[in-house]
């Protein structure tokens, strides 16, 4: 994403993932909040839709009514395989009603009103969003998809899927990641919607990849919605076993084979060329890679590209670690370097600098390493002596010095889309 030396790398996805998740940076939320198009929700799809310069039609269609949902078992008593959806088919297209109508078929027996959806023709990534009660209370339930395009490389589903955090301090109550018989790997997790418990709203999902590149995103909460509604019920409404039941139905993968094909963007390490995003997942994996071994990770977080964020602690308080990684940035290097910019023998261009936190928090520093290296690609890597930019300072320095994040946005390891050993 281009930026210029007056703006924050990391400005417009952070404002999103802050606003989506009350200013903290703590999982469950963190991870999937800034990838609304891929969760479900239609606030975080319009930002992502703004942040991505889109003009393309929002159009969210309602299902008016309560539908009655026949009993089938529920999803936990009819999981699905990639076998089960055959030859994918190209040639038909899935509409809002037919998605969230599949959503309707895969729940339990109840009732399922206030929906929304978004089909496979209509610019972004099919959802379905609704209200669902069995008998004990309402709760939404969301359900994103979307294709990981690969080109010829092989899909990992393990480097790709939503990361449980290494810490206990993570805001979850449970959180596994398996791999499926059929290859695919899913995270299933159990949490909050707000970490620090202000308001017990309860956010549990699932997220899904397969080796053929289908994503599918499951959140539920034990309330009509996400935020600003009371708690309707102890629990979310599906189980565990239920949310990984529903994330794994073959009737998603169908309905992403449906999606129309993009080439692949070009991946390459050398000459003036765009090589595609890595995905926010990667960045994660990568960076967890590269962290000091003096830090223990707290929480995480993630754009759906481009951009990683962990909560650290070396003993001393949090602190805040965020990566941006953005292909294609040559055009931009006057605007991001100037003359003090350090030359490496390869080309790469490097600043690091200390400045003042930009969210108003007290006493907040962030020390940046900002790098370019000749094929466009830009790492940039902050720190703070906060773990939440936008509250005081809790520590004198960040966690990671000028060297640390130095070294970390010089690695080769984001020259290439696997993760190292």
């Amino acid at each position: 994403m281009p930026a210029d030396q007056h703006t924050d790398p990391f400005e417009d996805r952070l404002s999103a993932a802050l606003h989506e998740v009350g200013g903290t940076f703590d999982a469950p939320r963190s991870e999937l909040a800034a990838a609304g198009a891929r969760r479900g929700r239609r606030l975080q799809l319009q930002r992502r839709a703004a942040l991505a310069g889109s003009v393309a039609s929002l159009a969210l269609v309602g299902v008016g009514g309560a539908l009655l949902v026949p009993w089938h078992g529920g999803p936990a008593s009819r999981p699905s395989s990639v076998a089960g959806s055959g030859t994918p088919d190209r040639s038909r297209t899935y509409s809002a009603d037919d998605v969230v109508r599949t959503l309707q078929q895969l729940l339990p027996q109840g009732t399922f009103t206030r929906t929304e959806a978004r089909g496979t023709d209509e610019g972004l990534p099919p959802l379905a969003v609704g209200v669902f009660d069995d008998g004990k209370g309402e709760g939404s339930v969301s359900v994103g998809l979307e294709r990981i395009t690969t080109g010829e490389r092989k899909l990992n589903p393990s480097a790709e899927v939503m990361p449980c955090p290494d810490s206990t301090q993570s805001g979850f109550d449970s959180c596994t990641t398996e791999s499926l018989p059929d290859g695919s790997a899913i995270t299933v997790y159990q949490g909050y919607e707000y970490p620090d418990r202000r308001v017990d709203t309860k956010s549990w999902g699932a997220d899904l990849v397969t080796p053929d590149g289908h994503r599918v995103s499951v959140i539920e909460w034990n309330s009509p919605a996400e935020k600003d509604k009371p708690i309707t019920r102890t629990d979310p409404p599906l189980t565990p076993a239920q949310l990984k039941a529903l994330a794994s139905a073959a009737e998603w993968r169908a309905i992403i084979d449906a999606l129309p094909r993009e080439k692949p963007p070009s991946r390459t390490t050398a000459g003036p060329t765009r090589p595609g995003e890595l995905s926010g997942v990667s960045i994660l994996r990568k960076l967890k890679l590269l962290l000091p071994k003096k830090v223990d990770v707290v929480s995480h977080g993630s754009d759906e590209t481009g951009y990683g964020s962990f909560v650290v602690d070396d003993g001393k308080g949090r602190s805040l670690v965020q990566v941006n990684v953005q292909p294609g940035m040559s055009d931009v290097a006057g605007d991001l370097f100037g003359s003090d910019a350090e030359t490496l023998a390869d080309g790469t261009l490097v600043t690091v600098r200390r400045a003042p936190g930009e969210k108003g928090g007290a006493g907040v520093v962030m020390w940046t390493a900002d790098t370019l290296r000749k094929n466009g690609l830009r790492v940039v890597i902050s720190a703070f002596n906060t773990g939440d930019q936008n509250k005081a300072a809790t520590r004198k320095a960040p966690a990671l010095t000028l060297g640390d994040l130095r070294r970390i946005a010089l690695s080769p390891e984001w020259l290439t889309d696997t993760v190292t050993p």
